[in-house]
């Protein structure tokens, strides 16, 4: 089964549904590991320097809003560790992905149509289509 899963969590319903998936796939297996992944992109973070907030503070507030998370796979009984990356959450997401030997990616997906992904981008489809190890996207 798997024994490395890298789960991105971004604070959306999708997220919480992908972290759900990956705790049923590995809770009867206790040599998994679970990673959860989120991306802050200090770029698009312009609301939070504009309060005053300095890298070191959202990165804080970003291992603090992981805590939850890492809390409830903890209490199952399943081994997890929070990574947090810089940059656009698809290529960061991508290239933390692709430099460690995962066996399974699970990502939530918001459910564009092709339009709206066309337009917009989707990070689930980049993870998708750009990670070496089998990815599943959660609806």
């Amino acid at each position: 089964m798997y024994q490395h899963v890298l789960v991105a969590i971004d604070g959306s319903d999708h997220s919480k549904r992908a972290a759900h998936h990956a705790m049923q796939l590995v809770k009867n297996h206790t040599e998994a590991e679970v990673t959860l992944i989120c991306a802050v992109d200090y770029g698009k973070s312009e609301k939070e320097s504009n309060r005053g907030l300095t890298s070191e503070q959202i990165a804080a507030a970003t291992r603090e809003y992981l805590a939850p998370f890492e809390d409830v796979f903890h209490q199952a009984g399943i081994s997890v560790k929070s990574v947090i990356v810089h940059g656009a959450p698809g290529p960061a997401i991508v290239s933390h992905a692709n430099e460690h030997p995962y066996d399974l990616v699970i990502i939530g997906s918001r459910g564009l149509n092709p339009v709206q992904e066309f337009v917009l981008g989707s990070v689930s489809h980049k993870v998708a289509k750009r990670v070496k190890a089998p990815v599943l996207v959660i609806k």
